[in-house]
């Protein structure tokens, strides 16, 4: 579990390392990135805008793509322990009848596990090998000189000052960091004009089924984690405002046929006083990089929920560049982050692509446009609709083997070797 620490500490504890490195955002991306460059040796300085009690969960669907990292982390049996396997897909059409069942063990299981993890159990497992985090912390400014990159945080309380080899912006969608190094027209986004509610139902028997409703003019999506049911419903947003109870009630009118998982995920949404409302978009950014400042997770690439694919892509990215920055000297951090962005930007992008896809496909209004949909799709084996990801797994990251770990002597050679520089 990750430990609150001050930001003054953790500087402290990174100043002996041969790479300083600053990890903003303790997300997915973020604890993914920070717990592989500990298990390196390096004590990169984590923070995190948001409390510790702030609220974490919704449910992911990870992908294979996820395997060696945890793997590196040594975590496989610790999120095997927190997360359930997901070996069936339901698709129901707008009024809710079954459309097809499909079976994922055939298409994914010959690359790994595909299984259910709410966000907060996916953020503890990450943790568990024990770290340390500022929460309530940000960067309020960024300055690259010559060799290092100069950053002032601020915890609530003080501001701290203090260089670093390489700062991650992994704060997420909104990221506050990315503002400080890229101008607003090197950032673009995808808004599909729809959002949802976010919600927690009972789980029932059915605890590997992942389903989905495809309705004209909103969406219902159930998925299982361990102990409890993911819940999501959304439509337009210009539908949505008027409120969970009264758009839930919308919903069952525009439904014919109504089992109880798809009753419970209703009444989780119109009852729920925690259910917190998505807008759905997405972002793209020009460059992952600029100087000693890097991009990660949905700071460079903000994914839709569509392809379920977000989450894995975040981890896999994490873990190209934790290979790389593990064995990195400050010298060749520029080329190290221009080889990690040639090598993984590609393949974020094609995933990102595919999830704007599926997007212009799921979120249609239209009741003609959806029962056209809902003819076709009976005809798309789920091999065909899960080509791009099939491809994506089958190509895995060519990324830098990493050398044996140094130990704290041959670590402190290399860091006297350098110029020396204070933190």
């Amino acid at each position: 579990m990750l430990t609150a620490t001050s930001v003054q500490a953790q500087v402290a504890a990174a100043r002996e390392d041969p790479l300083r490195v600053l990890v903003v955002g303790a997300g997915v991306a973020g604890v993914t990135l920070a717990q592989l460059l500990r298990r390196a040796g390096l004590h990169p300085v984590l923070l995190e805008r948001s409390g510790q009690d702030a609220d974490s969960g919704y449910m992911l669907a990870l992908m294979p793509m996820v395997d060696p990292v945890l793997e590196e982390l040594g975590l496989r049996d610790e999120y095997a322990a927190h997360s359930v396997g997901l070996r069936r897909y339901r698709l129901r059409n707008r009024a809710g009848a079954l459309i097809r069942e499909y079976s994922m063990e055939g298409l994914l299981n010959r690359f790994g596990d595909y299984r259910g993890i709410s966000r907060g159990e996916l953020l503890q497992v990450l943790g568990s090998n024990g770290g340390t985090v500022s929460y309530g912390a940000t960067v309020t400014a960024a300055e690259q000189r010559s060799g290092a990159a100069r950053v002032i945080a601020y915890d609530g309380s003080e501001h701290v000052g203090a260089e670093f080899d390489v700062v991650v912006a992994a704060d997420g969608l909104h990221s506050t960091t990315r503002d400080l190094v890229l101008h607003a027209n090197q950032v673009s986004g995808y808004d599909t004009g729809w959002g949802g509610w976010v919600a927690w139902s009972e789980p029932d028997d059915a605890s590997d089924l992942g389903e989905e409703l495809w309705g004209a003019g909103f969406f219902i999506a159930t998925y299982p984690v361990k102990g409890r049911l993911g819940v999501f419903v959304g439509g337009a947003r210009v539908d949505t405002r008027v409120g969970p109870e009264r758009f839930v009630a919308r919903v069952r009118g525009e439904l014919t046929s109504l089992d109880s998982r798809l009753d419970a995920a209703l009444d989780a949404v119109a009852r729920s006083n925690e259910a917190y409302y998505w807008s759905l978009t997405d972002c793209r950014c020009a460059t992952w990089s600029v100087g000693r400042v890097v991009l990660l997770g949905d700071a460079a690439a903000g994914f839709l929920p569509t392809a379920g694919i977000g989450a894995g892509m975040a981890m896999e990215s994490a873990w190209a560049l934790g290979r790389r920055l593990g064995t990195a000297t400050p010298e060749r951090v520029l080329d190290v982050l221009r080889d990690y962005e040639q090598a993984q930007r590609p393949r974020v992008e094609s995933a990102l692509g595919n999830s704007r896809q599926l997007a212009r496909l799921v979120f249609r209004r239209s009741k003609v446009l959806a029962a056209l949909r809902d003819t076709a799709i009976r005809f798309v084996t789920l091999e065909r609709a899960l080509r791009p990801i099939r491809t994506l797994l089958k190509d895995t990251p060519r990324v830098p083997s990493r050398e044996p770990t140094l130990g704290p002597g041959a670590r402190g050679a290399v860091h006297r070797a350098r110029a020396p520089r204070g933190l």
